[in-house]
């Protein structure tokens, strides 16, 4: 375990786990060792989980592969969510699917994912999605809790709202806010989000910033064949590929976007990470946002 104080440098790029097991590609022990070491080896050294995934399996699967190579725990940095309750054989209590932000609910969802990841700390612990039922000074008693003892360095929240987010920070900091940030998905740009991690020194990470695969199925529609039209205009500039143009556009907000790349396939983690080196300018920016828009801004 690190020291207390201790604070994990993520990857610009962050490995998203979510199609690794049972919601996708049903990776087995040897695979999961491969795809963790090509990670490792690009320099993205950061995994993105929820106790959710593959429906309560892939945190296990994933932590499998950390039992069987020990040595490869000190060279990552773990993301895991909880707060989502599913309905699956997998877990026979629940009902309904709800949320649960309760402290206990906390608590024991860190336990499980400690065990199932074979760690005895996680780097990043995010509440997944705001709980209609949440009450701030109990996640603030449950992260308390959890930094004290060393096993979480690090709390944030995904798809909170800035209300939500403000509620929470007023009486335990928030440092990360995962949501969707996409160039089909720019709400963040105007709801607030981005300004308040700005304002508050919160770090953005953009869950599906390639739009979940929507913007290559969406290029026979009016906004897929604006953006493509213009990133590829901008991909022949800067020699680089579709998919860097839109991970670069992310990278360009003064906010500090670490994209979450939910993809299997290494040429696509290789070239997220190759977007770093494209600075596009301001009007270039600008004239994706349009494609995007289908209008100037006012």
């Amino acid at each position: 375990m690190p020291e207390l104080n201790a604070i994990p440098a993520f990857s610009p790029i962050i490995a998203g786990c979510m199609k690794w097991g049972d919601w996708g590609s049903r990776f087995n022990s040897t695979q999961y060792e491969r795809l963790i070491r090509q990670c490792l080896d690009l320099g993205v050294t950061t995994f993105d989980h929820a106790d959710i995934y593959g429906a309560y399996t892939t945190e296990a699967e994933f932590g499998n592969a950390l039992l069987e190579n020990p040595g490869l725990r000190k060279e990552m940095q773990i993301i895991t969510k909880c707060g989502i309750c599913m309905v699956t054989p997998n877990r026979p209590a629940h009902l309904i699917k709800h949320y649960n932000t309760s402290a206990r609910h906390i608590l024991a969802s860190v336990e499980q994912s400690l065990q199932n990841l074979q760690t005895d700390y996680i780097d990043l612990l995010l509440i997944h999605r705001p709980d209609p039922l949440m009450n701030p000074s109990e996640i603030a008693e449950a992260f308390t809790q959890l930094r004290s003892s060393g096993k979480v360095l690090q709390f944030g929240v995904s798809n909170f709202t800035t209300s939500q987010v403000a509620m929470l920070h007023a009486i335990f900091p928030v440092q990360f806010n995962q949501v969707e940030i996409s160039l089909l998905h720019r709400d963040p740009l105007y709801n607030g989000v981005l300004d308040q991690c700005l304002q508050l020194g919160i770090r953005p990470q953009a869950w599906s910033p390639l739009g979940g695969g929507r913007i290559h199925a969406e290029a026979e529609e009016d906004t897929g064949r604006r953006v493509h039209a213009m990133a590829q205009i901008l991909a022949e500039k800067y020699s680089a590929g579709f998919d860097q143009i839109l991970i670069a556009w992310l990278m360009k907000h003064p906010s500090g976007i670490q994209p979450v790349v939910g993809t299997t396939r290494m040429e696509r983690v290789r070239d997220a990470l190759l977007a770093r080196s494209i600075d596009l300018t301001r009007e270039e920016w600008f004239m994706l946002l349009r494609a995007a828009n289908g209008h100037e801004v006012p």
